[in-house]
């Protein structure tokens, strides 16, 4: 098991006060903990300073209902297995901070929008940066279409986590910089191909890597294909 020194500790098969998900802790580079909770397909929950955040909850992975309230909910984009009105009524609270990309906000009928190349910081424990994730191959642009939905990076404690959302390996990744902590979606046709993902790997050059949103993808592929990056921890959790 690989240690970033003082940037990441990693403490795998940490369980949620539900006993069903797996999570890892983190430590920040300010020297707090960032607790991420891998829900599933591409629902995530992050703890961090007394805070939690929910990223595309979804109903269907999960019984919201049991779990924490929500200081944050961010949505890539409106899909149903990424926007689930059901799920951010079950984590809503009063002050829940919600932001998403235009076309969930319009559906949903509330919320603050991002879109790409936006920035905000909308509580001082967090910083949040709207990136692009869109469809490039020929025929596949009708799923994720440029200029629509939202990758995110958020920085936590000054370690900045990649959320690429839906997309493939698009030129735009090699754009990000110092990223410790990466999700990368892997199911064709629909996002990336093992072929694609691994580019992308390379692209963001994350310290630890996790495969999400694989469907039936053979995620442990990319994991071997990436064996001769030493830099790159691929960590591979039940996320279907």
């Amino acid at each position: 098991m690989k240690i970033v020194v003082t940037v990441l500790l990693i403490m795998t098969g940490i369980m949620t006060g539900t006993g069903k998900f797996e999570s890892d802790v983190f430590k920040t580079k300010d020297g707090k903990e960032l607790k991420i909770t891998f829900i599933k397909h591409g629902s995530l929950m992050f703890e961090f300073d007394g805070k939690i955040m929910y990223v595309d909850p979804v109903s269907d992975y999960a019984d919201y209902t049991k779990l924490p309230k929500a200081d944050v909910i961010l949505i890539t984009h409106e899909h149903g297995d990424h926007l689930d009105p059901k799920a951010i009524s079950a984590v809503e609270k009063e002050g829940t901070i919600l932001i998403a990309n235009a076309n969930s906000q319009k559906k949903l009928g509330k919320g603050v929008v991002m879109k790409n190349g936006d920035r905000l910081q909308p509580a001082g424990w967090f910083t949040l940066d709207a990136v692009p994730a869109y469809n490039t191959t020929p025929g596949r642009e009708i799923y994720h279409p440029k200029d629509r939905d939202n990758g995110y990076v958020l920085t936590f404690g000054g370690t900045r986590v990649y959320i690429a959302g839906d997309t493939e390996d698009i030129p735009e990744m090699q754009k990000l910089k110092d990223i410790d902590i990466a999700f990368l979606p892997v199911n064709q046709p629909y996002t990336m191909t093992v072929l694609q993902a691994d580019h992308a790997a390379r692209m963001v050059n994350p310290r630890v890597l996790y495969p999400y949103h694989y469907g039936d993808t053979n995620v442990a592929e990319l994991k071997s294909s990436l064996k001769d990056v030493p830099g790159i921890d691929v960590r591979i959790r039940q996320l279907q």
